[in-house]
């Protein structure tokens, strides 16, 4: 009697003060393992259902093929580096010779300077010794060594003119190839950058041939052997980490008193229905049908109101045991305690002993009563 007034008292004080659903599971991040480059595997370092650490080298594959690429593309990037470094002396050498040009430019154009001011004075001269001429001042003798004299100067300063005018433009053609030079030393520049790129690339091809694990967590559904050939994104199998939490789809009708943050009481059946403190972490913005690949469309004539099931998030308060493997997908059952009222079990069991021992006593009562 004491035991069926226990569970009695035990379900009505669970009805009561918390609310519990057998829709609940296990739920965890599962992380999808798949090569980033195709390619034969040459090992597997690793079992199914092993525990795995982070950064631990999981799978190989052949390598050679993308090492050959690799060689290629850092020759090919050697070539690009002689390139631009040629392109960048003859570059400064066009430098050296636009101040060369430019130099003698300046010369040739101090000379045309002088010998336009001789010229000038030569001319000045010649114009005076002509009127002097006619008023018999000077000799004819004179007269003729002022001509020459101003002849000799005007064709000094002619070609020295055209000397300078010549050195100008070989100033605007050293220009010209100095921008040839620079525009050739970019274009080296631009293939150097993109053969170190490709260089880059091929070097990320090669550091993809080996697998490593992003998290610590156990391996599982292991579909690779070494010998298959892979293609880029297939998955080869998943790593489950330890952290878990439950997923529990409480009826619509459940969620009026629960809050985040509410105790909760988690049964875990593959554990015989021990029991672990957790938490209320969120609940769902919304029922779980609203979010499934083919929401229901209510908008029909014959309308049945079904009530809907809403994920809630339980997140465990203390650590599950190390030496059992507890992964997405197992059941559950959790009692979110709803009401800051609470009875103990062992309150229950006392209350279930106190009343059986009174209903006894009423019974034996009422049974010598009756005998009487």
């Amino acid at each position: 009697m004491a035991v069926l007034l226990f569970f009695g008292l035990n379900y009505l004080v669970s009805t009561y003060t918390s609310e519990s659903t057998d829709d609940a599971f296990i739920a965890g991040h599962i992380v999808s393992i798949a090569p980033r480059i195709s390619g034969q595997v040459s090992a597997v370092h690793v079992l199914d259902n092993e525990f795995v650490t982070n950064g631990e080298l999981l799978v190989e594959i052949d390598p050679s093929d993308y090492a050959s690429t690799l060689g290629q593309k850092q020759a090919a990037q050697e070539s690009s580096d002689s390139n631009f470094k040629a392109a960048v002396a003859g570059y400064n050498l066009m430098k050296e010779k636009v101040k060369t040009a430019e130099a003698e430019a300046r010369e040739t154009k101090a000379d045309a300077d002088s010998a336009d001011a001789t010229n000038a004075k030569a001319k000045a001269d010649f114009e005076r010794a002509e009127k002097l001429v006619k008023e018999n001042t000077i000799s004819a003798q004179e007269y003729d060594q002022f001509k020459a004299a101003a002849d000799s100067a005007a064709a000094n300063f002619n070609s020295a003119n055209a000397k300078a005018d010549s050195d100008e433009s070989k100033v605007n053609e050293a220009n010209a190839q100095l921008d040839a030079a620079k525009a050739e030393a970019d274009a080296m520049f631009s293939q150097l950058n993109e053969s170190k790129t490709q260089v880059d690339s091929a070097q990320l091809n090669v550091n993809y041939t080996k697998i490593y694990a992003p998290i610590d967590g156990l391996v599982t559904r292991k579909q690779v052997e070494a010998g298959d050939y892979l293609q880029i994104g297939q998955t080869i199998f998943s790593i489950v980490p330890k952290d878990v939490w439950v997923v529990a789809n409480f009826k619509e009708s459940q969620l009026r008193d629960m809050a985040t943050n509410q105790p909760v009481l988690v049964s875990i059946d593959a554990l015989g229905g021990r029991e672990f403190h957790a938490h209320v972490d969120s609940v769902q913005a919304g029922s779980g049908a609203a979010f499934s690949l083919l929401p229901p469309e209510n908008a029909v004539g014959n309308y049945v109101k079904v009530v809907q099931r809403v994920p809630v998030k339980i997140v465990f308060d203390e650590a599950l045991p190390v030496d059992k493997t507890i992964g997405p997908g197992l059941s559950v059952t959790p009692y979110v305690m709803t009401s800051s009222f609470h009875v103990s079990k062992v309150v229950t069991v006392i209350l279930a002993i106190v009343s059986a021992v009174v209903a006894v006593i009423i019974f034996k009562k009422v049974s010598s009563r009756n005998g009487n």
